[in-house]
């Protein structure tokens, strides 16, 4: 019997360590490695209406540049409408978008009297445009000059029912946590690009930019978060095309602080495990590309909290069985600990690493809590952003 309690801990640490082994390295590096490659379509024509749409709250330091950004496409602007939904903002985001208002009659501002939330917002704005293609994007995303250009193209082909653009991470200097959240999204976009060319889905858009034809934009339930991840994957769910333009590309400025970060990455948390739920008959048949790529891309991410807490709590208990544990337990104690490190550590990047991966894992965990704890609004404070 005792025999068989220490096989079984080695057998639950080796499922652990496997699990974030599968979601971290050994499911990308075998995308990268054997994943399709292939070519963008041409641009065959500009003709699609397009409705920009952006939630907006307390916008000021950027919602200029946002718009002009949009304004300077090469993509017809008498084809491109732009849908804003200030929600309740306090600064003078409402008087920006007024002054543009002024100029060009294709900007549409809609302002929401109270708080209520990037879901409701969009789902309003959506409902009302009579566009073709909508293009949901944030307000401190810039376009480049042909990034609608590049996400239309796919829309030819009648099986394509959304794009994700290409997000750039841009700060005026690497400093703290920013440097590792620019690999990462790299990562991010080289994976979601491999899944697309694979498969022809991608689990999850990046909410920053995508663009979706309007008849296939599913309303985001009641205080939900991670609308994009909602709507990318009722798409999945109905069989639609999902696709990455890795020349669509968009700038997104980061946050300067970790713990703006960390407050992002709780919000985050709330809306995977939502989606959790209301997704999960896609993780069946199991052996389905949905169901692996989910599992291995997402679900294991999200669960790697709880992967780090069970081989931690199973080689406690292998100490009585093995001395070598004795110091692995101290170790995953020390590693637990670095978040707190991270003011000091920002000029040693490999420590910084394993801190704002520590870090996450425990916004990750805290957003669990507060799901469990039930969602009560979706409305959201933006983080921190400096002046454009």
């Amino acid at each position: 019997m005792e025999m068989m309690i220490e096989i079984g801990l080695y057998l639950f640490t080796a499922l652990c360590v496997l699990g974030i082994l599968q979601t971290y390295l050994i499911y990308p590096a075998a995308l990268i490695l054997v994943g399709a490659d292939k070519k963008t379509p041409p641009i065959k024509n500009n003709s699609y209406n397009i409705g920009v749409i952006i939630a907006a709250y307390n916008e000021e330091n950027v919602i200029a540049k946002k718009i002009q950004s949009i304004l300077d496409s090469d993509y017809p602007l008498d084809k491109i409408n732009i849908y804003v939904g200030s929600d309740a903002s306090t600064d003078k985001t409402n008087e920006l978008i007024t002054s543009f208002k002024k100029k060009h009659p294709n900007i549409h501002l809609k302002i929401f009297q109270k708080r209520s939330g990037k879901a409701l917002i969009i789902n309003n704005l959506a409902s009302e445009c009579q566009d073709e293609i909508l293009i949901l994007t944030d307000a401190n995303v810039f376009f480049t000059k042909d990034t609608i250009t590049h996400l239309v193209r796919h829309f030819s082909n009648s099986k394509t029912k959304q794009v994700c653009a290409k997000i750039i991470k841009t700060s005026a200097q690497d400093v703290q946590i920013q440097g590792l959240e620019k690999k990462y999204i790299h990562l991010e976009n080289l994976i979601k690009l491999k899944e697309s060319n694979t498969w022809g889905f991608v689990i999850g858009a990046e909410g920053g930019c995508y663009a979706i034809r309007r008849e296939n934009y599913t309303p985001v339930p009641k205080n939900f978060f991670m609308d994009d991840f909602f709507i990318t994957m009722s798409v999945i769910k109905n069989k639609g095309e999902v696709l990455f333009d890795d020349e669509a590309i968009v700038y997104e400025d980061l946050p300067v602080e970790s713990a703006e970060e960390f407050k992002r990455k709780i919000r985050i948390s709330i809306g995977n495990f939502q989606n959790l739920i209301a997704f999960k008959s896609l993780l069946w048949p199991f052996w389905s590309p949905v169901s692996f790529a989910f599992l291995s891309h997402k679900i294991l991410r999200w669960l790697t909290p709880f992967l780090l807490i069970g081989a931690f709590i199973c080689s406690l208990a292998l100490i009585f069985y093995n001395i070598w544990f004795s110091y692995l337990c101290v170790l995953q104690a020390v590693l637990f600990l670095t978040p707190s490190m991270i003011p000091v550590v920002k000029k040693i990047k490999p420590v910084l690493f394993v801190a704002h991966f520590y870090n996450m894992n425990l916004a990750l965990l805290i957003g669990f809590f507060k799901y469990l704890n039930g969602v009560k609004s979706s409305v959201w404070q933006p983080t921190q952003r400096l002046k454009n």
